[in-house]
This record gives C-alpha cells, sequence and structure tokens, in this order.
C-alpha cells in the first residue's frame, strides 16, 4: 500500500508541478517520506545508464538518450537536470505504472556526484560513466579527491564503468573492478607537453602522492600520464578518439567513424566520446550513433547563438565556481581566429549555498584572453568588480578590458557599434539575463 501511495502522490504532485512550473525534486521527497526504500521496489528496466562527473553530465546524457531513441529505444531521463535522490525518483515514478514497473527500455539518470551512493543505494546501474572529476564548487565539494570518495560507495561489483582513461583521478574508479571500458583522446594537434591553467592539479598521484608525468595533455591536466613511483597510467582505450581538428570541426573515433562538430569544444570531444561509448556498450551500432551526433547541437541552452545589432553573439555556458568550466570556453574564444569582443557576467554565485564566495574568480585563466583578435572584454554583473580585481593581475592591457556593472548597459555598448563576433561567458544563473536583452537563432 505504500508503494501504491508513494506513487501515486509523486505523480498526482509532478502534474501540479507542471502546471504552476515549480520543479522536479519535491514529488520525489515526498514520496521517500510515504515509502523510503521506494527504488528497491520498483521495477527497472534492463538497461539504467547513469552518468556523473563534475563536468558534461547533462549533455552527455543528452545525447545518449538522443541516439538511443534514434535506434528505437524507448528512454526515460532527468531532462530537467534534477540529479539528486529527489529527481531520480521523481523520474522513476513519473514513468512507472501504479503498480510499479518503469515503462522503458532505458532508465538513464544524470546523477550528481556528491549524492551517486544515496541515488543508487536501492539499486545499481548496469552501465556507470563517469565524464571527469576536478576543481569545482569549492563551498559544496571540497577537494576533488572528497568527491571520488563520495562517488566510491556508488560502484557495484555487477556494474559496467566506462570511465574517461585521459583523467589521472577518475580512471581510479577502475581499482579493483572487473567490467571496465575506456574512452579517450590519442595526442593531437591541440595537444601540449605539459599540463595547463593556473593550478596544475595533476601534479601528484592520485593513487600514491608520487610525481606524475605527462607524455601530452589536451587540456589541464587532462591527457597521457604516468606515475613513477606506482605505475599507474593512463589505459588503452577501447572508445578512441584518433584524430581531431578542432579547427575544421572533424572528429575521428576509432579511426573509422568520422563527425562533424557543431561545436568546436574539447569538452563536446569528450562528451561525444562518453555517450558514444555508452550507446555502444548498450548495443548501438557505430553507424547509428554517428548519423545522431554528427553536427548536433545541444538542446540544453549550454551554448547558443544570437544577434545583437550588428553582431553575431555566441553564449559560452560555464559552470560557476568551476574554473577549467571557465578555462575550456576561455581556450574556445582564444583558438578563433576572427576579431572578436567577449562579454564576462557574474551576478549570481554558488546557486545553492548563497556565500558570495569569489575566490574561485583566481583559478581561472583569464590571460588566455590575451590575445590580439580579442579586441575588448567588458565585466558585467553584480561581481564585475571581483572581476576586475582579478583582470588587474593578467597580462592584458588595462585599455582593453572595461567595467560595466549593469547587464543591460553592457549590452547597449556593445550593440551601439561594431559588427565583430561577440562572446558572452557566464552561468547557467545569468544566462537568461543576457538572453532577454538579444535576438535568438534558432
Amino acid at each position: 500500500m505504500r508503494k501504491f501511495l508513494a506513487i501515486l502522490v509523486c505523480k498526482l504532485l509532478r502534474f501540479v508541478g507542471k502546471l504552476v512550473g515549480k520543479g522536479s525534486s519535491l514529488p520525489g521527497k515526498y514520496a521517500l517520506k510515504i515509502c523510503p526504500d521506494i527504488l528497491r521496489r520498483v521495477e527497472l528496466p534492463p538497461h539504467i545508464i547513469a552518468v556523473t562527473g563534475s563536468n558534461g553530465k547533462t549533455s552527455t546524457v543528452e545525447m545518449i538518450a538522443a541516439i538511443l531513441r534514434s535506434s528505437g529505444k524507448r528512454v526515460v531521463y532527468n531532462e530537467e537536470g534534477s540529479n539528486q535522490i529527489e529527481g531520480v525518483t521523481t523520474l522513476v515514478l513519473t514513468n512507472a505504472t501504479l503498480g510499479g514497473r518503469v515503462k522503458a527500455d532505458v532508465l538513464l539518470i544524470e546523477s550528481d556526484e556528491r549524492y551517486a551512493a544515496h541515488s543508487f543505494k536501492f539499486f545499481h546501474p548496469t552501465e556507470f560513466v563517469i565524464t571527469n572529476l576536478y576543481r569545482d564548487q569549492l563551498t559544496r565539494n571540497g577537494h576533488p579527491e572528497w568527491v571520488y570518495d563520495s562517488i566510491l560507495p556508488a560502484i557495484h561489483p555487477e556494474t559496467e564503468l566506462i570511465l574517461n582513461a585521459d583523467d589521472p583521478l577518475s580512471s581510479c574508479f577502475a581499482r579493483g573492478q572487473k567490467k571496465v571500458k575506456w574512452f579517450g583522446l590519442d595526442k593531437c594537434s591541440i595537444s601540449a607537453s605539459a599540463p595547463t591553467g593556473v593550478y596544475h592539479d595533476g601534479a601528484n598521484c592520485p593513487v600514491c602522492g608520487g610525481t606524475m608525468e605527462y607524455d601530452y595533455v589536451h587540456y589541464n591536466h587532462i591527457g597521457a600520464y604516468r606515475c613513477a613511483k606506482c605505475g599507474h597510467a593512463k589505459q588503452k582505450t577501447d572508445y578512441t578518439a584518433t584524430a581531431l581538428d578542432l579547427e575544421n570541426g572533424t572528429l575521428t573515433i576509432d579511426g573509422g567513424v568520422t563527425i562533424h562538430l557543431a561545436f568546436r569544444s574539447i569538452y563536446n570531444v569528450y562528451n561525444i566520446l562518453a555517450a558514444y561509448a555508452a550507446c555502444r556498450e548498450c548495443g548501438v551500432e557505430s553507424g547509428a550513433a554517428q548519423s545522431v551526433i554528427n553536427n548536433y547541437v545541444l538542446k540544453n541552452g549550454r551554448m547558443q547563438t544570437f544577434r545583437l545589432g550588428g553582431h553575431h553573439g555566441t553564449l559560452l555556458t560555464s559552470k560557476h565556481e568551476n574554473s577549467i568550466a571557465y578555462d575550456t570556453n576561455l581556450r574556445y574564444i582564444s583558438s578563433t581566429k576572427e576579431d572578436c569582443s567577449v562579454l564576462v557576467i557574474v551576478d549570481a554565485v554558488s546557486r545553492k549555498y548563497f556565500t558570495s564566495e569569489t575566490s574561485w574568480l583566481w583559478d581561472i585563466d583569464f590571460d588566455l584572453l590575451d590575445v590580439p583578435h580579442v579586441k575588448r572584454v567588458i565585466l558585467s554583473g553584480r561581481y564585475c568588480n571581483d572581476l576586475a580585481q582579478r583582470f588587474s593581475f593578467t597580462g592584458m592591457d588595462s585599455g582593453n578590458w572595461t567595467v560595466i556593472p549593469e547587464i543591460p548597459a553592457a549590452a547597449e555598448a556593445l550593440k551601439a557599434e561594431g559588427s565583430e563576433d561577440v562572446y558572452v561567458v557566464t552561468c547557467f544563473s545569468d544566462r537568461d539575463k543576457l538572453l532577454a536583452l538579444v535576438e535568438k537563432e534558432g
């Protein structure tokens, strides 16, 4: 009876929530109060794919869903991104019959890395994709190795792990596990000989603490590593980006699957690799996966294009308090050839923990904007002065960047003159404050 009541209440609250525009966590929260082990009592599909990590979860999940659906699979997933146990419960119960059978071939779950152990307490994924682990949201996540310890209890011996071979820390989840598949990127034109970024988080081996050596890196400390002391090293990959040309926007997987990139970012490459690997492990043919992710444009709004006066604009959404997310978008701007202006907006900080803590701005490599084709940088939002203080310690000429606190005024300043490309770098919380002022494309 408690099982039935929990499912019924969840469905009713989800229906009402959609009518009034509320989130998707509350129905699951009440269902768990009625029946705390409800996730043990439901009948789940044969494939349960989970995706977690510091970055790329939402994008990877979206692409996995698109590929599987194109292959005729019935897929349910948390499209709204509610990825803690309450949101997962809402997802499962709203897609279940009143008897408790989930009506799908695949249950696809984006899981918050901190709460994966709670979400998978009563069931375990058949495939578990871990995209990466690194410096992220100090207020809630502390050190990356602490996040690793939080995920570890969610790893079940029967689960097949799909891991990023290029990440020294998340690759450690394979220790003691028999079912592991690896994805990664071979050395290519963008590879550097040593780690990049303000901090070198991969300087020491996460297994023994010894000095880590690198054959090459693709960004920050993600690449081909090895520890001279204990031998922890990049593993041979099962799904490999064997060629990458970001300038022309082409990616080749396993020497024979060529994909054209709608967004020429190294992040996008790793998200595609993770999604491709997961779907291949679920029996999808390479050609079927290729046809979906070729020129795939994400629907989650992480990257959007717009018009602002005579300017063509691109919104690059970064994850606040995550320096590597920012570095990747700044590196993308730095790699472009055409003259451009850049608007950096920091108007909200720590969406869940309103601490107004901005030390993470010092982790971002803003010197990546110190290139000839970046003609001007505008700093805007509530924390524009914190940004200005940070920029004063870069190598950029102070005449190339300016502070305009109000976002509408910053947009108007860009709109008033010129026709160069405009890039806007901001977070999920702040993106709509800019999009409300421009003409969106597509």
